[in-house]
């Protein structure tokens, strides 16, 4: 899981856009704030444990759940 990096794109199982990489803090990652979504997530920062991934492919990495179950296990900060 080391080669996960800043700006590095997050995909979930189904190869669905999730967020970008904002930078990795512990066993999490966070998510770039223009990937916060609207209403009262608009302008967080959330954040992906890293036990929920499964690969690092090129410049993606890739969920072990599909984007719309993982979106449901992000953390809000």
């Amino acid at each position: 899981m080391q080669n996960i990096a800043e700006h590095m794109e997050i995909i979930g199982a189904d190869g669905v856009h999730i967020g970008t990489v904002d930078r990795v803090e512990g066993n999490r990652i966070k998510l770039t704030k223009k990937d916060s979504g609207e209403g009262r997530h608009k302008g967080h920062h959330h954040f992906i444990d890293k036990g929920l991934v499964a690969d690092v492919e090129g410049n993606k990495v890739r969920l072990s759940a599909k984007a719309s179950v993982a979106v449901t296990m992000e953390e809000e900060k």
